[in-house]
This record gives structure tokens, C-alpha cells and sequence, in this order.
């Protein structure tokens, strides 16, 4: 007796598959989740400010502005530390719009997939295709991942 899950429940009639109910799919994913590996969450503000200092060229930058305030020359400690602080403002704008871009993209390249549902062929996204859905494949289209692990 195998402890994997079956995937298919039923026998299904090739000449005229209906595919899941809507509301069993629903259900299913409710019970199964989704077909998808869990994702990194994104980073948060204060994660990306800790490793923005975390940079050696701005910890030399600051201990320059401080060796300055030191060997008494604030108008130039002044201008490096403001320098300083305008780089960092930049870096933390940008890393953010980078983040932004990247999650955009991610979702632009997921994986759409072909399946039948109350009879009617529909495209959802690969993550809601769940156990028992009739998947239609083609030529050059990607299998979603269905198996499950013993």
C-alpha cells in the first residue's frame, strides 16, 4: 500500500470530459493549497536599511566624515556625511523599485495552465491547478507539477 495520495479519483471519458465542478476545485485547493513551492517573502524596509550599512564603501565613507570631525575640519565632515546620507537615500529608493520590478516579473512568468472545468476549457494560473483537474496538453505546453511526495 502506497502512503502518496492518488491523483486521479476517477475514470475519465476522453470523448467528453467535464473536469472538476468550480466549487470542488475551490475546495480542494481550501484542503490541498497550492501548486506552488512556498516563495521567499519580501524583504522588509528595515532588512534592506540593515544591509545598505552593511556595505564596506559606506562605513568608509562615514569614518572619513568622522576622521574629518575629529581632526577639526567640520565644513568637510559636513559636506562627506550629507553626500553620504543623499547616496543612501538614493540606494534604499532604488532597492525598493528593484524589489517592486522583480515581484512584477514573477508574476508576469508564471505558468498558465490549460484545464476543464463544468465542461468549459479555461486558463488559470499553474498554483490553482489541484488534484484531479483535467489538464489539457498540447505541444510545447508545460506539465503542471502534481505529484506529491511519499
Amino acid at each position: 500500500m502506497s502512503a502518496v495520495a492518488p491523483l486521479f479519483e476517477t475514470v475519465i471519458d476522453p470523448l467528453e470530459p467535464q473536469g472538476l465542478s468550480q466549487a470542488d476545485a475551490a475546495a480542494r485547493l481550501a484542503l490541498d493549497g497550492p501548486n506552488s513551492l512556498p516563495a521567499a517573502g519580501q524583504r522588509g524596509f528595515w532588512v534592506m536599511v540593515l544591509n545598505i550599512i552593511r556595505e564596506p564603501m559606506l562605513m568608509l565613507l562615514v569614518a572619513c566624515g568622522i576622521v574629518y570631525l575629529i581632526l577639526g575640519d567640520p565644513q568637510e565632515a559636513i559636506l562627506l556625511l550629507c553626500g553620504v546620507v543623499f547616496i543612501f537615500g538614493i540606494t534604499i529608493v532604488q532597492e525598493q523599485k528593484t524589489e517592486h520590478a522583480l515581484y512584477a516579473l514573477k508574476d508576469l512568468s508564471s505558468p498558465r495552465t490549460l484545464v476543464i472545468h463544468d465542461g468549459h476549457r479555461i486558463v488559470l494560473p499553474s498554483q490553482v491547478v489541484v488534484r484531479g483537474d483535467v489538464v489539457v496538453l498540447g505541444e510545447g505546453v508545460l506539465r503542471p507539477n502534481l505529484e506529491q511526495a511519499a
